[in-house]
């Protein structure tokens, strides 16, 4: 049992990262009708701005001691942060420390940003046109925007450490009334999950209670009654589309502890949340959330040895079987709307 709870944790962490991209991708689709390949390069973006926020304040410079010598008896030089020389000792160390929570508010205008020019620059030209020509270009766009990253951050993995409190892992098992250790789990990767379950939260609350969401749910229902209205469905699809940016970005802001960033980790992901997008259902945002974590605890399960052992490399290829059986005896996804798709 102890064995079973672990792998449904660790599958809801890989599953909330599933289920905020897949989100993002349902609300582009089901409200701009646009099949967005260029949305894992929006994780990457996120992602990074935590590593930047973390190297921005690291950024030191050189004073000198004259109570200090070096080794040759020369006046020791000593290297201060611009955040310490600003703010204190004390500050600066808990900023450096809870950098990548911080990193939130810096991620937050700059995918709004991202998403507004990408929505006005490139995407709206792209609306009416075949959804190939929609991957072909948001797959360009996503080479692109990797290959950028690529030549200012290199190819190398980037550690990103948590908070020191977060580091560590929880004994689960002692609150659930197992062993002491029987069920261990990293703490960061709970608030992940916590975090991942607010913002999921947050964004269906928006759809669901405010006159925006209430326009943007219609828009998905008929995009063509809701413009004959009056209502200015382009700036409503601007916001969304960059609503749906923000969301993945503060996936991959948050995601950078657990998974070193590389520049093309999007890819891997975008791959995986577009199989979760039809396996949910296309244009459903409950469907999306919903295969996300479940898609998450299956691959989570079949990554045992136990199960490896039996059909090697099974972990590898779980999601895409579980899609192919999923549309082979429902078509449309799990909570797909009649004609998605279809024509």
């Amino acid at each position: 049992m102890d064995a079973i709870i672990l792998q449904i944790l660790n599958g809801l962490d890989k599953g909330s990262a599933y289920a905020l991209i897949a989100l993002g991708l349902t609300l582009i689709f089901g409200t701009l009708g646009v099949v967005n390949f260029a949305h894992g390069a929006l994780f990457v973006i996120g992602a990074f701005c935590a590593v930047t926020l973390n190297r921005i304040f690291s950024i030191s410079f050189e004073t000198i001691d004259p109570t200090k010598v070096d080794f040759l008896g020369n006046p020791a030089t000593i290297k201060t942060t611009y955040l310490e020389h600003w703010f204190g000792a004390g500050p600066a160390a808990w900023m450096t420390d809870w950098s990548v929570p911080l990193a939130i508010l810096l991620a937050i205008p700059v995918m709004l940003l991202v998403g507004v020019i990408m929505e006005r620059g490139l995407i709206k030209h792209f609306y009416k046109r075949p959804h190939a020509d929609q991957i072909l270009v948001t797959f360009g766009l996503a080479i692109v925007l990797q290959e950028i990253i690529k030549f200012f951050y290199g190819a190398n993995p980037i550690q990103t450490a948590p908070p020191d409190v977060f580091i560590g892992t929880m004994d689960l098992g002692v609150w659930l009334g197992f062993e002491a250790n029987a069920i261990a789990y990293p703490y960061w990767r709970m608030v992940y999950f916590l975090f991942s379950t607010v913002i999921i939260g947050g964004v269906f609350a928006f759809l669901q209670f405010t006159t925006f969401g209430m326009v943007v749910r219609a828009g998905m229902a008929d995009r063509e009654t809701v413009g004959l209205l009056g209502i200015d469905i382009d700036k409503r699809f601007t916001i969304t589309f960059a609503i749906a940016a923000t969301v993945a970005g503060l996936a991959g802001v948050m995601y950078t502890p657990i998974t070193p960033p590389t520049y093309d980790i999007g890819v891997e992901l975008l791959v995986l949340s577009f199989v979760v997008v039809v396996v949910g259902g296309m244009g459903s945002l409950p469907g999306a959330v919903l295969a996300g974590f479940l898609l998450g605890i299956v691959e989570s399960f079949a990554s045992m040895n136990e199960v490896k052992n039996i059909l090697p490399g099974i972990d590898q290829i779980i999601v895409y079987l579980m899609a192919i059986i999923v549309i082979l005896v429902r078509p449309r996804g799990l909570m797909g709307r009649k004609g998605v798709m279809e024509d």
